[in-house]
């Protein structure tokens, strides 16, 4: 990979881990539009630490779960986000949001070499709740639909920033990078159960 590439995907993986409050759903103010759609997921820590994790599962696990990992949890999110608009209700959403960041980062730090398949059915699972956490708040219009799409642009470039940072940790060396990697997860595990203590 070219070297612009790569300072591009540092760039990415960087602006995607800038400090956010913690929840980015608060039900308040405008969510119409493609910008509002597009931020939704960048301004709020559960959010933003989950889609990068997902994108460094997704690089741990290498081949085909580098787009299938990320593209799974797109799909369902959208899925959960039409149940949100629905008003059909779900569970424990803000259980499950935090509860994704501490079970993601746990599955990163730890290492550990899923199916692909199983992969895709966490990625899937916990996608339900973050899309659910979108769909809710996200107007029954045109500008619906438009926010709807840029919260999917928005989730996939924070998963891109997911696969760039674990390809940077990962080429300062195969041991290096590795523990670089898996202290990524442990750190994002750990504001995971932060997180959860004022979910639950």
């Amino acid at each position: 990979m070219s070297r612009p590439v790569l300072h591009r995907l540092g760039l990415a993986a960087a602006a995607a881990l800038l400090p956010t409050v913690a929840f980015a759903h608060t039900g308040v103010g405008e969510a119409g539009g493609f910008a509002h759609g597009f931020l939704h997921p960048l301004t709020g820590l559960d959010h933003l630490l989950a889609m990068v994790m997902v994108g460094m599962l997704a690089w741990q696990l290498g081949g085909h779960a580098r787009w299938l990992v990320p593209a799974s949890f797109v799909v369902v999110m959208a899925l959960g986000g039409s149940l949100g608009v629905a008003g059909t209700t779900v569970p424990f959403v803000e259980l499950g949001i935090a509860l994704s960041v501490v079970v993601l980062g746990s599955v990163v730090a730890l290492g550990m070499r899923l199916p692909v398949a199983a992969a895709m059915a966490v990625a899937g699972l916990f996608a339900i709740f973050h899309g659910h956490a979108h769909g809710q708040e996200m107007p029954a219009d045109v500008l619906g639909l438009s926010y709807g799409a840029g919260f999917m642009v928005g989730t996939a470039l924070l998963h891109t920033a997911g696969l760039g940072l674990g390809m940077l940790i990962g080429r300062i060396g195969d041991r290096a990078g590795q523990v670089g990697i898996r202290a990524t997860g442990a750190a994002a595990a750990i504001a995971g159960v932060v997180i959860l203590t004022g979910a639950v």
